[in-house]
């Protein structure tokens, strides 16, 4: 099944762990949505988006990239990393507004040095492990 996974990935590239992990031996590209502001996503037939959670919601590029660029129809998946919880519900919308079908969400801890836990030295440091990344690749390769 041809695979686009459409990411954002900073600070400590939480997410950017997650995607290539899925990615390794699969056929997925992987598209930045902070380099490829625009592409045609028609011949996917499945398409993932993937950030951290920034002030309770997938970051700005990836919202955009969906909004601007999702074929009507498609089946989409979710992947995230938080610190502190897990929030969907704007790319959700974003990809309803397109007619997709959702076909899953995969999310785990990521290691934040965000605002005041920079002063603790961050939360859930060595996130995503291990365990995480081949969770991952179960949950991805149930959809297929």
């Amino acid at each position: 099944m041809k695979t686009a996974i459409v990411y954002y990935s900073n600070h400590h590239g939480n997410t950017k762990k997650l995607v290539e992990a899925v990615a390794q031996g699969r056929d997925v590209a992987l598209i930045d949505a902070l380099a490829v502001k625009s592409t045609d996503l028609s011949g996917y037939e499945l398409i993932g988006f993937a950030s951290g959670i920034y002030y309770g919601k997938f970051h700005q590029s990836v919202l955009d990239f969906a909004q601007n660029n999702l074929p009507t129809g498609k089946k989409v998946f979710f992947l995230s990393t938080y610190g502190g919880r897990n929030n969907i519900k704007a790319i959700e919308e974003a990809v309803n507004a397109k007619g997709a079908q959702v076909v899953g969400y995969f999310g785990c801890k990521g290691y934040d040095t965000f605002g005041p836990f920079k002063l603790v030295g961050g939360i859930c440091k060595g996130r995503p492990n291990e365990t995480d990344l081949k969770n991952a690749c179960d949950f991805f390769d149930g959809l297929r």
